[in-house]
């Protein structure tokens, strides 16, 4: 839509500082804090357990979220702030938890594809591809608040208007779709 437009992508978990220009653009997991930022609420973006076929064809689809315990977990190796607001779980999540760890989720996603282990994987994600199998949907899934977010000084650059605007909607209809899942 926009051919002049350059995009650099910069995958991480981590937040890069908007206010002091380390990203142009970011889609954020949290709503942000800081008063000079420009901010639009996207919705909620679903996520659950996902396996491969393969790797429950060995294993066995585990029971109940006890189950879990017998299998090999795919997950991270440092605690996302959004852990403290999962409820209902047997254990506390911790990084021993996990028999393949990686604070990257393309490395979950295909450590998951690759039939390692069940993970958290997003459901818009995994509907992509027909191999990842939903893993105890009705007893663990939670949901992600998700922004855009720039410096408000962007939104005089009509280049960077344009893009902000693209994303909203974007995000927007992927995170709707995400939550009809």
């Amino acid at each position: 839509m926009h051919p002049a437009i350059v995009i650099e992508l910069s995958l991480s978990n981590s937040n890069a500082d908007l206010l002091r220009r380390e990203a142009d653009i970011a889609v954020r997991m949290s709503r942000p804090k800081q008063k000079s930022l420009l901010a639009k609420r996207t919705g909620h973006v679903a996520l659950g357990l996902h396996a491969h076929r393969r790797y429950l064809a060995a294993a066995g689809m585990p029971r109940d979220i006890e189950d879990l315990r017998r299998h090999a977990l795919v997950g991270f190796d440092k605690i996302p702030g959004y852990v403290s607001d999962l409820k209902g779980l047997p254990t506390p999540v911790t990084r021993e938890l996990f028999a393949f760890r990686s604070d990257n989720e393309l490395a979950q996603l295909n450590a998951i594809r690759g039939g390692f282990g069940i993970g958290v994987c997003q459901f818009g994600i995994a509907r992509r591809d027909a191999e990842p199998i939903s893993v105890l949907p009705r007893s663990f899934r939670f949901e992600l608040e998700t922004w855009i977010v720039m410096h408000e000084d962007q939104k005089r650059l009509r280049c960077m208007k344009l893009l902000f605007d693209d994303l909203v909607r974007g995000i927007s209809a992927y995170a709707a779709a995400s939550k009809a899942s």
